[in-house]
């Protein structure tokens, strides 16, 4: 990201879409929408001319979808951050996207203070995931097998996987970052400051071996942490 200006591609086959989330953004001093393009086809061609800080990226769109060309621009353009549009229509897409590089994966129905807010996060380079979308994310990655031993019982003699690299505090806060919460509301519940609370984040990333938020989420159910809520 250049200077203090967050250059924003906005792409979307719903054109009434792109003109609200233009002109929420359009008052942000600190955000400029630089192009907004309808397939993924557009989009890659208009990232390679525009030069993004980040792409806000629907999923179903015509000629290419989202995820495809979330793989590309990743691949071609790193430094360019991507984040998912979804309305739940397809999970396989949600998750294919998550593997493709994909930064952020917002609902379409986000109050539009969180869709500032969440670019602005995700362009200074943390991974974002909406509450809802993190719950359906660590749903699929922490389901077992059919047909696996053990598959759907919670077998006595297989405890949960231990984090002995971390210290207790560095467990509380995953723990509480694996219930959706932002720094601001670990730092409420955990009774210290947003800073602190980002450096145990920056700890546990770097502890579990994780690129981001979303992985250490994943990390936490799969060490049995915290369980999936029924």
């Amino acid at each position: 990201m250049r200077g203090d200006v967050i250059k924003v591609l906005l792409v979307d086959d719903q054109p009434l879409l792109l003109q609200g989330f233009a002109m929420i953004l359009s008052v942000e001093p600190d955000i400029e929408v630089v192009g907004q393009v309808t397939d993924g086809a557009a989009a890659l061609d208009a990232v390679a001319e525009l030069g993004p800080d980040l792409v806000l990226m629907d999923v179903q769109m015509p000629v290419l979808d989202g995820v495809e060309a979330t793989r590309r621009v990743v691949a071609s353009h790193p430094g360019t951050k991507v984040v998912i549009l979804t309305t739940f229509d397809r999970d396989d897409y949600l998750f294919d996207a998550l593997e493709a590089g994909a930064s952020g994966f917002l609902l379409k129905n986000t109050d539009p203070d969180d869709l500032v807010d969440a670019i602005r996060k995700v362009a200074h380079g943390h991974a974002l995931l909406a509450p809802e979308v993190t719950m359906r994310v660590i749903a699929r990655m922490t389901a077992p097998t059919q047909g696996a031993p053990g598959a759907g019982e919670e077998g006595e003699g297989s405890g949960p996987i231990p984090l002995p690299q971390l210290t207790e505090r560095e467990r509380e806060v995953l723990a509480l970052l694996a219930r959706g919460l932002s720094n601001a509301e670990i730092a409420a519940e955990a009774f210290v400051s947003e800073a602190t609370v980002k450096t145990h984040v920056s700890n546990v990333l770097a502890k579990l071996g994780v690129r981001d938020r979303v992985q250490a989420v994943i990390a936490a159910y799969e060490a049995g942490l915290v369980r999936p809520q029924a």
